[in-house]
């Protein structure tokens, strides 16, 4: 078995069948990450000790004839935002190193070792997860695997970097306004955010309570499905994880039949400032997804303020003591942009609120008529590392904040996205966001299986 290209679900088939044991999946693991990770940088720690114990468990489960879960062996990684029983919860920050060790796993983590598979480690990310980029001052910059001088997007850099570059199969991020599909796009591979409030945040450091998803990236739809799968279920460690009805999307991957799917392109707003090459891409997936029916959605340029007024607030609002009292060990750039969500009014963060529930109800009208939306996850492939601006529609704008500029108004809402790659020979990744009413993955999984098996969207592991 090539482990830099097998997916989550062939290793544990091989664990399961003995073919290969978990411990050496594990030992093979770690001789990649440390190959590889040198020039990368997505690991912030590496979790060698137990990782090899748990293999070693995994292995007596299946001599003794037991089930050793349907992840059996598969190494995986998180954003170093979860929680991990007797590691501090960096978040991105130096300032977190000072705080003791958790107590338990983040729900998720939990929930994926409980299904077989082993955490490896943690993962680079932008401070906090206020970010796009993941350039971190304290942990330095995570580097995109097709192009070692372009940034491998945020604030989850390093969770889409470690899986395109074959470190391991699955790994765990989060999304607040983008930061699960910007890197999923940038680096080539899938990205999943659900609907807010479907998977449990337990456990995880919050960015923006309102906005904050907990989500996954793979390379395979099979492997992003089956840890969605897994993650679902109601959870008190989090009051907005919800009691609705768990998904089994493992039951509709097969068949190429999405006749009753209602499909539609977004135009105005998410095509005016997207670059010729994510074009290109929308129009592929609309093609051969049979679609050439347009949809706008109203106001999505105030969706996008509106979204940068509530998390800048809500974020600064958890960091405020630091921010007074040591903002010297903060990033520059996210403590720049806590300071400014601080000084935002409080009658401008009520009216975005307002806005929100007009713009979900909006929407929702939408959905009335069409099931799966296509729009561009990034406005453009990876930019360089530590490039200022970049030229969208004739118009010179920061980088930073605007490769988020097709995901936020999205996330506003906390409507289900999964952004597919669309990967070509002798150019960068771009990736595509299917997106669907809120609960409705099924349908944006439906939609993906078929341009997985048209070839349409393919994950080659990028060798350096």
């Amino acid at each position: 078995m090539n482990l830099d290209s097998a997916n989550a679900v062939e290793i544990a088939a091989a664990v399961r069948d003995s073919k290969v044991s978990a411990l050496e999946i594990i030992q093979a693991t770690f001789k990649r990450i440390a190959a590889r990770d040198k020039e990368l940088n997505c690991f912030t720690a590496k979790i060698i000790s137990s990782a090899l114990e748990d293999a070693k468990i995994v292995d007596g489960r299946i001599e003794r004839g037991e089930n050793p879960g349907v992840l059996a062996g598969v190494p995986f990684a998180v954003k170093n935002l979860y929680d991990i029983a007797g590691i501090t919860t960096l978040a991105g920050s130096k300032i977190n190193v000072e705080n003791p060790p958790a107590t338990q796993d983040a729900t998720a983590v939990a929930k994926l070792k409980q299904a077989g598979a082993i955490l490896v480690g943690t993962l680079n990310m932008d401070e906090y997860a206020y970010g796009f980029v993941t350039e971190n001052s304290h942990y330095g910059a995570t580097r995109n695997p097709h192009d070692v001088t372009r940034v491998a997007g945020g604030s989850s850099g390093g969770s889409a970097a470690a899986v395109a570059a074959g470190l391991v199969p699955l790994t765990l991020g989060s999304d607040t306004n983008g930061s699960i599909r910007v890197p999923a796009s940038l680096c080539g591979i899938f990205g999943l955010k659900p609907t807010y409030g479907r998977l449990s945040r337990g456990g995880v450091a919050l960015f923006s309570s309102s906005f904050d998803h907990v989500g996954s990236f793979a390379r395979s739809l099979q492997d992003i499905s089956t840890v969605f799968d897994i993650l679902q279920g109601e959870d008190e460690r989090d009051p907005v994880c919800t009691k609705h009805h768990p998904v089994k999307t493992q039951d509709i991957l097969s068949g190429e039949n999405i006749d009753d799917l209602r499909i539609a392109i977004a135009d105005d707003y998410f095509t005016k400032k997207a670059d010729p090459q994510a074009l290109e891409a929308v129009q592929k997936v609309a093609d051969a997804l049979e679609t050439s029916k347009y949809v706008s959605i109203p106001e999505a340029h105030r969706a996008r303020a509106a979204a940068y007024i509530i998390t800048a607030s809500e974020g600064a609002n958890l960091h405020l003591d630091n921010l007074r009292e040591r903002p010297q060990d903060f990033d520059p750039e996210t403590r720049d942009r806590f300071i400014a969500g601080a000084l935002i009014p409080s009658s401008w963060y009520i009216q975005a609120q307002r806005f929100r529930s007009w713009y979900q109800n909006k929407v929702k009208e939408i959905f009335a008529n069409v099931d799966v939306i296509i729009a561009p996850t990034t406005p453009i492939p990876a930019p360089k590392i530590g490039q200022k601006t970049m030229i969208l529609d004739g118009e010179e704008i920061l980088v930073r904040p605007h490769l988020g500029l097709f995901t936020q108004p999205l996330s506003f809402i906390g409507l289900p996205v999964l952004s597919v790659p669309i990967c070509n020979p002798n150019t960068l990744p771009v990736g595509i966001q299917l997106i669907a009413a809120p609960y409705n993955e099924i349908a944006i999984f439906r939609a993906a299986m078929v341009l997985e098996k048209r070839g349409i969207i393919s994950v080659p592991v990028v060798g350096w």
